[in-house]
């Protein structure tokens, strides 16, 4: 056996004799591949095997790579997303608005999800002081965290060699780099679930309590990062320890109720307090409309994602390939793959799923606790059931959710590339009256064959969406995967020498795409609500923007150059005939938004009705009430701040910070993101009217009016807001009264209320 075929060969480390009970089944893991005519073979007396030398340097360097992606120029991205950047200055300063994960210290309202991944920032604030590196380096180490992870899991059952090659698609996935560079919830997410995914498969091995209650309690904490998506997983991970566990079957059923308490008590806690806690006594829940955090759970961040039934959102997609709403694209079968997913994700799904039922196919009629079958199961059902409900989700989806596809599209291409590696050996291996052994290395030979082809013939395809990013690219990847692939079924008649060559060419083909984005990804400033990554890709995002496809005003894009359906004139890029938004014209810089009366743009003006003062300039600058919307994350005019935060001049600031020790916030604004702009550059409490979307009822027009009247605010900010999809109208209300009652004045373009000197507007 040569030096290659020994790495891929490697046999998984046997657990310490201690921890397998006597009478349980024989350790698979420990069994030498070659020494059986299946892939999943029974036990043998083998002692326990270690690493090879050369394991712990490749681990190191695969950790170290993982944290230079992640941490190389982190700071370019500023605030990131200022909506939560905002929630962690809060927390930073008050305990209390810690707990709640609230949008300002002086805790009027939460950010729309729960606050565990906010925690971790805050605490890193609270040390280092508030900067965008004290910010987003926990969210590149939990990164690093998970590729290493990720790696030991795999490990256990399949060998070194496959942990490396799970943990270097991970690191490597687009979307995987954005998301670990980036302070959204989701890379505290990733960490948690791999994190379940170990304890599941410790608890396999030997039927242990304490391992499947420890996968309930981590899932858990997974909902108080990102509420229900935390537990797509959970039928998964319940499924695989009752079919695999070495136990009986009530044994096994006792276990996995004590793992749902596990759960219960690590999620529910938090959701006690805040719902036993009068509402007069904390802030309110934003993303819902009654104040409530079950019904945030349940509805807007709940089954509404699924249904597209979400009060107050801005509006979800369209069922079986329709025309989503702006912020959902497309659903069916081939989301994953389409423009606006696929560079972020879908590089190696294909080889993902291949390797999948190719290995279910080798594992045929294993026994009931056979491990190898028990891996792909936990994989493979984490991939199908998380990757299925984003397909068909109805609701508000972003790309960037599909992190949560990367760690098992990594683990099953590990994983299945080890084992039919293993496998194409049985050919020879196996005795001559064993005909019905003797399929299986001409099925895995072809197979991986198969698997690098389709690799590079997609990794072709979706290079060719982004046409101007290092064009030579494409073919030199897809002539190596075809003639490597060629190579594969032909590896037997190679002289020994050629085929590490080979080898190493076909991970290059490979892997070559989805690690040119992430280089690309890593090498960009990212900004706003909806990030994207990779490099400007035909019809969809581009990198750094704030929010989905074709470019709007030098920052957002839309497929097809607006919402879908619109267009863009003259490549000015501003949008055409968004869907929902009937008569948003857009012909040499004016157009119109309908829900907003009035709300032109003709000459690079903007206004949107019932927020006062949200006028600026488009066009060449891309300003909107004097921030600055051209440039990467950007949109220009920011839907009145929905997606980005605004960025204040100078005598602004200082506007906002005379006489602040005087009130409890200094200024309010409609939407979090307009608000946290402000927050975020001045230090002080900025009251976010409505909420994200500028939908929810905080505050209502008489609380605003207490406010006012008992002197705790001083300024009321112009612009911003979105409403959509039902939700309050306080927020217009609001605005329509400050407009009626206090004299406006207007700082570098923002128009904004003194509301301590009441008066006619």
């Amino acid at each position: 056996m040569d030096r290659t075929e020994s790495l891929l060969t490697t046999p998984a480390s046997a657990p310490d004799a201690a921890t397998v009970p006597p009478s349980g089944p024989p350790d698979a893991a420990t069994v030498p591949p070659a020494r059986s005519a299946s892939v999943h073979p029974g036990a043998d007396d083998a002692p326990p095997r270690r690493d090879p030398r050369w394991v712990r340097p490749a681990l190191a360097v695969l950790l170290l790579g993982a944290g230079l992606l992640y941490l190389w120029g982190l700071g370019a991205s500023g605030w990131a997303n200022s909506f939560y950047s905002a929630a962690v200055q809060a927390g930073a300063e008050s305990w209390k608005a810690f707990f709640y994960g609230s949008s300002d210290a002086a805790n009027s309202i939460t950010v729309d999800k729960t606050p565990a991944s906010l925690w971790l920032m805050a605490l890193s604030v609270r040390i280092f002081g508030l900067n965008s590196w004290a910010i987003l380096v926990p969210q590149a180490l939990l990164g690093v965290a998970s590729v290493g992870v990720l790696f030991a899991t795999v490990r256990r059952w399949y060998g070194p060699t496959a942990g490396l090659i799970a943990g270097t698609v991970l690191a490597l996935t687009p979307v995987a780099t954005l998301m670990f560079r980036f302070n959204n919830p989701d890379a505290l997410l990733v960490l948690l679930l791999v994190l379940g995914a170990y304890a599941t498969v410790r608890a396999v091995e030997t039927a242990s309590t304490r391992w499947i209650v420890l996968v309930g309690v981590l899932v858990g904490f997974g909902f108080l990062t990102k509420m229900l998506q935390a537990f797509l997983v959970v039928p998964v991970f319940a499924g695989v320890y009752l079919l695999a566990a070495p136990t009986g079957f009530w044994r096994r059923i006792r276990q996995l109720l004590l793992a749902g308490l596990g759960l219960v008590v690590a999620a529910g806690w938090w959701v006690a307090t805040v719902e036993l806690v009068p509402a007069s006594a904390r802030p309110y829940i934003g993303g819902s409309q009654q104040n409530s955090i079950l019904e945030l759970t349940l509805g807007y961040n709940g089954l509404g994602r699924i249904t597209g039934d979400e009060e107050g959102s801005v509006g979800g997609g369209a069922r079986m390939g329709g025309g989503g709403g702006p912020f959902s694209g497309r659903t069916g079968w081939l989301r994953m793959f389409d423009t606006e997913v696929g560079g972020q994700i879908s590089w190696l799904l294909p080889a993902a799923l291949i390797l999948l039922v190719a290995g279910l196919v080798l594992a045929g009629r294993a026994a009931r606790t056979d491990r190898r079958r028990a891996g792909l199961l936990l994989w493979g059902g984490w991939l199908l059931v998380t990757g299925l409900i984003f397909s068909f989700m109805s609701g508000i989806f972003h790309a960037y959710y599909t992190v949560a596809l990367a760690p098992a599209v990594g683990a099953l291409v590990g994983i299945g590339t080890v084992l039919l590696w293993q496998e194409r050996r049985t050919a020879v291996t196996a005795p001559a009256t064993a005909v019905s052994a003797r399929w299986r290395g001409p099925f895995a030979t072809v197979t991986l064959a198969v698997t690098l082809a389709v690799t590079a013939w997609w990794s072709w395809r979706l290079l060719g969406r982004s046409p101007e990013f290092h064009p030579w690219l494409r073919t030199p990847v897809l002539v190596a995967g075809l003639a490597v692939a060629v190579l594969i079924v032909l590896a037997r008649r190679l002289p020994r020498r050629l085929v590490p060559v080979a080898l190493v060419l076909g991970a290059s083909a490979a892997l070559a795409g989805p690690a040119a984005y992430a280089a690309q990804t890593a090498g960009t400033a990212h900004t706003g609500s909806i990030p994207s990554a990779g490099p400007n890709v035909q019809g969809g995002f581009g990198p750094g923007r704030g929010g989905p496809g074709g470019r709007m005003d030098g920052g957002m894009e839309f497929p097809g150059g607006g919402f879908p359906g619109g267009n863009r004139d003259g490549g000015t890029g501003r949008n055409g005939q968004p869907p929902g938004f009937p008569g948003g014209t857009a012909n040499g810089g004016t157009g119109q938004f309908p829900g907003f009366p009035g709300g032109t743009a003709n000459g690079g003006t903007r206004q949107f009705p019932g927020f006062p003062g949200g006028t600026g300039q488009d066009g060449g600058t891309g300003q909107d009430g004097g921030r600055t919307g051209g440039g990467q994350g950007r949109m220009a005019g920011g839907m009145g701040g929905l997606l980005d935060s605004r960025e204040p001049s100078a005598a602004l600031k200082a506007l906002l910070n005379a006489d602040a020790d005087d009130y409890t916030w200094v200024a309010a604004a409609v939407g979090s993101n307009n608000a946290s702009g402000y927050q975020l550059a001045t230090g002080r409490p900025v009251m976010a009217i409505g909420g994200f979307n500028g939908s929810d009822p905080s505050p209502t027009l008489a609380q605003f009016q207490a406010y006012v009247a008992e002197g705790k605010i001083h300024y009321f900010v112009g612009g911003g807001g979105f409403r959509a999809n039902g939700g309050s109208s306080a927020s217009q209300e609001i605005a329509a009264w400050v407009t009626e009652t206090f004299p406006a004045q207007t700082v570098d373009g923002v128009t904004v209320y003194d509301l301590s000197n009441a008066g006619q507007g």
